[in-house]
């Protein structure tokens, strides 16, 4: 019996002519081997990949990974929702439920220390991701999550690395933050959600934005908004695989290998060819994560 198209993966999109990178991928979250994957990215033109971690040991394998590909480079970080779990000792993940006792705010230094031994290693080119998250944790989580966001910025400065930005519903607070503590100098918002009012101020900030295959869905207007407006030489596209697969394949289980879709996507947006979209994203990514 064949497997559901809705669960099999989509087919290989036709090659790009001029290579790009995925500047935010979790391939320790996807189906088949690293090599498997990166060979099928290759196929298509996404040459290079970003991979990042989510807690210590995600952060750790990225950093191995890193190590052992040489168009694999990693990004380590707490997630924003890792904070509070870490904090209030929940070990099946933070909700809005509310806290269980034990962690503290002794564990939560114990794994900030550790990601910023992962950081300082020459493979690992960004802090990442981190930020505010106010859609999966409720106001009690939000004070670990903004002292780890903090950290997060000093260990990025402090390692000379870029910045990856976690941002859901937290808008304000996020660029309030990064105000407040001087953003390093490459500051890349993740996934970005913004709308084209946020996205001039991220450009006046000359921070990066990246975009994920959720800019093809047909609810997302506000973020083909952000692209049409956001400076082109500060637009980077992800995968964020295995999740936001592009349109039409939307649900079914993403890959590096599924950028193409996504980038003559944004292609259209912004009026130009495809080479000329690539061209840019090639670039801007190699120079936000100085590779």
């Amino acid at each position: 019996m064949s497997a559901d198209p809705k669960d099999a993966p989509p087919p290989l999109p036709e090659p790009l002519r001029v290579p790009v990178a995925d500047s935010h991928t979790h391939l320790d979250m996807q189906s088949g081997t690293v090599e498997e994957g990166l060979r099928k990215a290759a196929a298509v033109g996404v040459a290079t990949v970003v991979q990042v971690g989510c807690d210590v040991k995600g952060s750790r394998w990225a950093a191995e990974t890193a190590a052992a590909h040489a168009n694999v480079h990693a990004a380590v970080a707490l997630h924003p929702n890792e904070a509070p779990r870490i904090v209030h000792g929940d070990p099946d993940g933070w909700s809005r439920q509310g806290a269980r006792p034990g962690g503290g705010d002794t564990a939560l230094d114990e794994a900030l220390a550790e990601i910023e031994r992962l950081a300082a290693l020459p493979h690992v080119k960004a802090v990442g991701e981190t930020g505010l998250d106010y859609f999966r944790t409720g106001p009690e989580g939000m004070a670990a999550q903004e002292r780890s966001f903090r950290a997060h910025i000093e260990i990025a400065k402090r390692q000379g690395k870029a910045l990856v930005i976690h941002d859901r519903e937290a808008h304000a607070d996020v660029l309030r933050v990064l105000r407040e503590e001087g953003a390093p100098e490459r500051t890349v918002f993740h996934c970005y959600s913004g709308d084209a009012d946020m996205a001039k101020k991220c450009a006046e900030a000359g921070y990066f934005m990246s975009f994920a295959g959720n800019v093809t869905f047909k609810n997302a207007q506000h973020l083909r908004d952000a692209l049409a407006v956001a400076p082109l030489e500060l637009v980077l596209v992800e995968t964020d695989a295995p999740f936001l697969t592009p349109a039409p394949y939307r649900g079914r289980p993403n890959a590096p290998y599924l950028i193409p879709v996504t980038v003559r996507a944004m292609a259209a947006v912004r009026g130009i060819g495809e080479d000329a979209m690539a061209e840019a994203l090639g670039a801007n990514t190699a120079r936000a994560f100085d590779y």
